[in-house]
């Protein structure tokens, strides 16, 4: 089942068209990674799921269901600019987001309990919002966005301000919520995070969809004429074969990029013929690499 269906979306503002034409399919039960520079469109698409703006034209589906306000409680979101009330105690607030996602009294209560002890902060319950570091206020964002464990999670930049340590926690209950069959939708620019937790992607760009797929349906379309080799012995007879079109040296390990249409199977046996190998695979590019490749290097 689909969580989300874009079909032929528009939006414009002016004379500029912020979604173009946008098509996508985002399966259910999925960590699926909204990606794009600042600016593509990300957060506009966002917002229409939300009904906070409507499309042009086009449509949006809601696990099955014309995205309207009768679907945003299917759907937790966090958006970019948060939106905490400072001087509200946290327990107040998430009481307050709970019973607004039609949650009741008791259930939010004890959910308060439950999301507050996962994130390690059953202790500033009955702290001020404005009391609490960036990072810890970024945390309880995330709780009040999934308070009422809603089936569909989007997430605008969710990883802004957090350490490592509580990266990793975030990161974790996510991969969680995949398991519990919920759906999750990244938005972001960072590459190396949606490559560690999405199973598949979309990448905009100027408001279409430049890339769709799998992360290795993408990294196959997008394979990079390159080898990783490591060896034992005279590596000098690379310098000055047909086959090799340079040579990257770091450490014990080589980035060989190789002409186009050479056979990487024929750089292994003139290896084997003449040093020990004890690696050598294709280099897959990284999301970052084919980031670049498609939308260049401004805002990236």
């Amino acid at each position: 089942m689909e969580a989300l269906a874009f079909d032929e979306v528009c939006k414009t503002f002016g004379e500029t068209r912020a979604v173009d034409r946008l098509s996508a399919r985002i399966p259910a039960g999925t960590i699926y990674g909204f990606l794009g520079p600042n600016g593509a469109g990300k957060t506009t698409t966002l917002r229409m799921v939300m009904n906070i703006i409507r499309p042009d034209s086009g449509r949006i589906m809601v696990f099955g269901k014309p995205c309207s306000s009768r679907t945003n409680g299917l759907v937790g979101y966090m958006p970019e600019e948060r939106g905490l009330y400072p001087k509200m105690t946290v327990r107040n607030v998430l009481a307050y987001m709970g019973v607004i996602k039609g949650m009741t009294r008791q259930a939010v209560a004890g959910a308060i309990r439950e999301w507050l002890d996962k994130m390690g902060m059953s202790d500033c319950v009955d702290k001020r919002v404005e009391e609490l570091s960036r990072g810890m206020q970024q945390k309880i964002q995330f709780v009040a966005t999934v308070i009422n464990n809603p089936d569909l999670v989007i997430l605008d930049e969710p990883f802004q301000a957090l350490d490592p340590i509580n990266l990793d926690l975030i990161k974790s209950l996510l991969v969680e919520m995949r398991a519990a069959g919920r759906t999750v939708v990244l938005s972001t620019h960072v590459m190396d995070q949606a490559e560690r937790l999405c199973d598949s992607v979309l990448l905009i760009n100027r408001g279409q969809k430049a890339l769709d797929g799998t992360l290795d349906q993408i990294r196959a379309a997008y394979a990079s004429n390159a080898v990783v080799l490591e060896a034992e012995g005279d590596l000098a007879f690379l310098d000055a074969s047909p086959l090799v079109r340079g040579v990257v040296r770091s450490g014990r390990s080589l980035d060989i990029v190789l002409h186009e249409g050479v056979d990487a199977q024929d750089l292994l046996r003139a290896a084997m013929s003449r040093v020990r190998v004890r690696r050598f695979e294709l280099k897959a590019p990284s999301l970052h690499e084919i980031f670049i490749r498609r939308v260049g290097d401004s805002d990236v």
